[in-house]
C-alpha cells in the first residue's frame, strides 16, 4: 500500500495588518511558508515603536509577537532619511508634522510633506540633479526599511535602501506617503508618478525582503 506523504508548510507571522504589505509578502515567500498576519493570530494591540532606529523598532514588533504567541516572526520599520536635515524624519516619518508641532488635519501625508519642505526651505539651500533629474533642483535622501526575524531561537537583520531625492514641488497621484516628493537615483519621475509596478521593483521594501527571502531559501 502506497502512503501519500503530505508536506506542510512552516508558519511565520509577520507583524502587520497592512493589507498590500502581506500581499506582496506572500507572493514572495507563499512557497514555502503560511505567512499569518497579527490578527489572524489573535494579537489586536497596537504594538509600540519606541525605539529610535528602524531596526529597534522592528525587532520590538516581532519579540512582541515571540514573547505573547511563542511564534516565529518578523516586522519590518522604514522610512525617509534626508541628508541636510540630518537623518530626519527618520523614524518619525508617519508623524512628522506632528512632530514638528504643525496641525495635521485629515491629511496626514500632505502635512508630512508640506512640514518637512518648509524645513528643508528654511535651513538647506537646494542642489541640482545630475543624470535624468538635471536641472531639477532637489535634496539628496533615501528610503530605509529594515526588517527583524526571529527564527528557530535566533535573530536577524535585513537592511534595504533607495536613494535619490526630495523635490520642492509635489507630483503625481499615485503612492502614498512621501512618494510625490521623491525621485529615486535614475529616474526622472517620483515615486508617485513611476505608479506601484515600478516602484515595488526598485523600493526600499523590496530589496529588504528579497534578502529575507535569499535567506529563508524561497
Amino acid at each position: 500500500m502506497t502512503q501519500t506523504v503530505v508536506m506542510t508548510k512552516k508558519t511565520l507571522v509577520f507583524a502587520s495588518n497592512n493589507a498590500h504589505k502581506l500581499e506582496e509578502i506572500r507572493a514572495i515567500l507563499g512557497s514555502k511558508f503560511e505567512v499569518k498576519s497579527l490578527r489572524e493570530i489573535g494579537c489586536e494591540a497596537d504594538i509600540p515603536e519606541t525605539g529610535s532606529t528602524f531596526e529597534a523598532n522592528a525587532l520590538q514588533k516581532a519579540m512582541y509577537v515571540k514573547e505573547h504567541f511563542g511564534m516565529d516572526c518578523f516586522a519590518d520599520d522604514s522610512g525617509l532619511q534626508v541628508d541636510a536635515l540630518g537623518g530626519e524624519p527618520g523614524v518619525f516619518s508617519a508623524r512628522y508634522a506632528a512632530n514638528c508641532g504643525k496641525a495635521v488635519g485629515n491629511n496626514k501625508d500632505e502635512a508630512n510633506m508640506d512640514a518637512l519642505l518648509e524645513k528643508l526651505a528654511a535651513i538647506a539651500p537646494r542642489q541640482i540633479g545630475e543624470g535624468p533629474l538635471a536641472g531639477t533642483e532637489g535634496w539628496d535622501a533615501c528610503f530605509r526599511t529594515s526588517i527583524a526575524l526571529i527564527y528557530e531561537g535566533c535573530e536577524y537583520y535585513f537592511d534595504g535602501t533607495v536613494s535619490g531625492h526630495i523635490i520642492s514641488e509635489k507630483r503625481g497621484d499615485g503612492g502614498f506617503g512621501y512618494d510625490p516628493i521623491f525621485v529615486p537615483e535614475g529616474y526622472g519621475e517620483t515615486f508617485a508618478e513611476l505608479g506601484a509596478e515600478v516602484k515595488n521593483g526598485i523600493s526600499h521594501r523590496a530589496r529588504a525582503v528579497g534578502k529575507l527571502a535569499e535567506f529563508l531559501g524561497v
